[in-house]
């Protein structure tokens, strides 16, 4: 049995923080002693958590990038107290996830880590690992990355930065640091991700592709009349989005055109709106607040006629897989990992922003009504996202390592 350190953002919170709680639950029944360090939100865990600094080190960390666009190089003091921990539990794998978000310096971090020279894996949830600023880049149509990234044409996106273009040398840096390791695995979690990352400064290491699943025991279909009566749309066809962060990328901007060419037979409900984002929603939106309430959102998935991601960037694309989960077909635009997903009978892809295919498509799931495609979706994640053989994948990865 062994040690396992993982480090993210967040612990059980959001997408990636309940990706690492279930690693670490899978280890821990495994015999492993399993810690999760942390940076900001967290939910309760089963793991031994480390919180890392504080919020005014987060704010701290955020001015800095702020003003001189240095976002992975604030933290210091904070990133060096966490260290000085990790030396005396010392872990027989550290498994890092998001590194970025305002509470990690990356050189303190990847120096201490190359002196150590114990097993690193690195799931890569976005594209922030070999970019000199940004964590999506599809959207602006930008390959810098490839060779050197320069007059960043996205420094006003996250991490933003208000004042000075530093992505030349984070580029530089970041490359330095990031493959001065021996011995470290990257995992992508689609097939999309992978070829980026094979293109990028971190194709000189293995690379494992082992995607995201769910717990199909609980997305699953369960009834949804009560939900359905909340939100006051009784029999009407219900579309439905799902995001934690309702950024450019996720283009709220086509479900707003695409409700302009809807009969009143059909409603469109979009989860995870700021109250800004609320106000002067069309007449045929429902806008509703982010939740971490799984039992909600397995509701609202349930409810729904069909799951709309028409973000055209996404690494993986848990909101589809989640619908699957609740017996729901989902449609996608044909842009970077989105379509991977989609299996026969489970949905279509629609190029961006073609909004006639898409009322088509949409009309072709409602004529042939949601039952005709809720086993053929529960089997498809079933057989490709359980979440069960992920965490298996990642047990034999660490057995593969020590």
């Amino acid at each position: 049995m062994g040690i396992l350190l993982q480090i993210n953002e967040t612990s059980n919170w959001g997408s990636t923080g309940r990706i690492a709680e279930g690693i670490g639950n899978k280890m821990q029944n495994e015999g492993w002693t399993s810690y999760l360090a942390y940076g900001r939100q967290a939910n309760p865990s089963r793991l031994q958590m480390i919180s890392i600094g504080s919020q005014w080190d987060v704010y701290l960390h955020g001015i800095r990038t702020r003003l001189f666009d240095e976002h992975g190089f604030g933290s210091k003091k904070a990133t060096a107290t966490f260290l000085r921990y990790v030396e005396k539990i010392q872990p027989d794998i550290i498994h890092l996830h998001n590194i970025h978000g305002y509470y990690l310096h990356i050189g303190l971090l990847f120096e201490r880590l190359k002196s150590w020279n114990i097993p690193v894996v690195w799931t890569l949830h976005d594209c922030w690992s070999f970019t000199g600023h940004c964590a999506y880049y599809a959207a602006a149509g930008c390959r810098k990355w490839e060779t050197r990234c320069n007059d960043c044409p996205q420094t006003k996106v996250y991490p933003a930065s208000w004042g000075w273009d530093r992505s030349g040398k984070n580029f530089d840096t970041k490359k330095a640091l990031f493959t001065s390791l021996k011995h470290m695995t990257i995992v992508p979690v689609s097939r999309w991700l992978a070829r980026e990352v094979k293109k990028s400064f971190l194709g000189v290491y293995p690379c494992l592709t082992i995607g995201n699943g769910i717990d199909l025991s609980v997305f699953r279909p369960v009834p949804s009349d009560e939900t359905r009566q909340n939100l006051g749309i009784d029999n009407r066809f219900m579309i439905l989005g799902v995001a934690n962060i309702w950024e450019e990328r996720k283009r709220l901007q086509d479900f707003i055109e695409l409700s302009r060419h809807l009969d009143h037979e059909s409603v469109i409900v979009l989860v995870g709106l700021t109250s800004e984002q609320r106000k002067n929603l069309p007449e045929k939106i429902i806008g509703l607040g982010r939740t971490d309430s799984l039992e909600h959102l397995v509701s609202l998935y349930s409810a729904a006629d069909v799951v709309l991601n028409l973000s055209v960037e996404e690494t993986f694309g848990m909101t589809t897989i989640e619908g699957f989960g609740c017996g729901t077909p989902g449609i996608v635009y044909n842009r970077t990992a989105s379509p991977e997903l989609i299996g026969e009978g489970t949905g279509f892809i629609t190029e961006p922003g073609d909004i006639e295919d898409l009322l088509h498509k949409l009309s072709t799931i409602r004529n042939k009504g949601k039952a005709a495609y809720r086993e053929t979706c529960r089997r498809h994640a079933s057989m490709h996202f359980q979440q069960a053989v992920q965490y298996n994948s990642y047990c034999q990865l660490y057995q593969s390592l020590l």
